[in-house]
């Protein structure tokens, strides 16, 4: 195997920079934040200049290892266009998980969302890697993390320690934002407890379909081409744009999950594993869901 020379890691590490902002939510943002709406041509041309941008991988020899990266980020983008034609309703479970309007909007959008990873799933597999370079496998529960100072962690403790402290942080500091922008009342929390099941399920789907898109799709390719520091980057900057429009809304909502995307890219490469990264993930989503069934945050508002 020919070691790259410097020229060639700077080229692979920024073109893997720019794949990525090309096929995150950023040219969305742009458009609609500056310029009043998407235009109706931006979609395609994104998936054609990913398609040419394939193409070229077997042509140029410095960006061949950029192959399957470029596949996953179309595989991104062409996925729920195509999957999000079907309908993804199951009456009787939401009639099981209680009715309502959270239920009845977040329950097919979240298996709309599952359908997406099990299809990124398999195109991976179809792309050589397997569960394991998939990180899709338990992991090392009690690995050491790197050392964190400014997180108040200089020595390299277990993740058993790390991940059991900052699963319960970053919840608390995400219920505590929502509660005092949102000034839920107490008895409109109480009557939200019944929806608590469904919530449980709704946030357990989330957080397995956003570690399959935004943490495993992106190291899986990545790692061993451009090296973990930038991959790390990459992942929680793909995971921080996604959440523009999301819980809390706007440049706040992409510095607060590109943190939390910093983490949870952590745990993955630290521990070779989905499992902390999904524990962590799956705790602030309950927080999320929660007030979102209490109906007194909205998304992207």
């Amino acid at each position: 195997m020919t070691t790259p020379t410097f020229t060639s890691q700077r080229t692979l590490t920024l073109t893997a920079w720019a794949l990525m902002l090309l096929a995150s939510l950023l040219p969305d943002i742009i458009c609609r934040e500056f310029f009043g709406g998407v235009p109706g041509w931006l979609f395609p041309v994104r998936l054609i200049i990913l398609a040419v941008f394939f193409a070229l991988t077997f042509l140029l020899k410095i960006i061949r290892t950029m192959r399957a990266f470029s596949v996953v980020l179309f595989t991104l983008l062409a996925a729920p266009a195509l999957l999000n034609r079907f309908n993804y309703e199951i009456p009787f479970l939401t009639k099981l998980l209680g009715n309502g309007s959270f239920i009845s909007s977040m329950q097919p959008e979240q298996f709309g969302k599952l359908a997406v990873s099990l299809a990124m799933i398999a195109v991976l597999f179809l792309l050589g890697f397997r569960f394991k370079s998939m990180f899709l496998v338990p992991g090392k529960l009690n690995a050491p993390i790197t050392p964190v100072k400014w997180l108040g962690f200089p020595k390299p403790e277990s993740w058993i320690r790390f991940g059991g402290q900052y699963s319960i942080y970053l919840s608390a500091g995400v219920g505590l934002v929502l509660w005092f922008t949102s000034r839920t009342p107490t008895n409109i929390m109480t009557q939200t407890l019944y929806l608590l099941p469904a919530i449980l399920l709704m946030a357990a789907m989330n957080a397995f379909n956003e570690e399959v898109l935004y943490r495993s799709a992106v190291l899986a390719p990545l790692e061993s081409v451009i090296g973990k520091l930038h991959t790390w980057g990459i992942s929680a900057a793909f995971f921080g744009i996604a959440h523009f429009y999301g819980v809390p809304y706007g440049w706040l909502g992409i510095l607060l999950a590109g943190f939390m995307g910093w983490i949870l890219t952590k745990a993955m490469l630290e521990t070779r594993g989905f499992c902390w990264t999904w524990w962590i993930h799956f705790l602030q989503d309950v927080v999320i869901f929660f007030f979102l069934a209490a109906g007194t945050v909205v998304p992207g508002g």
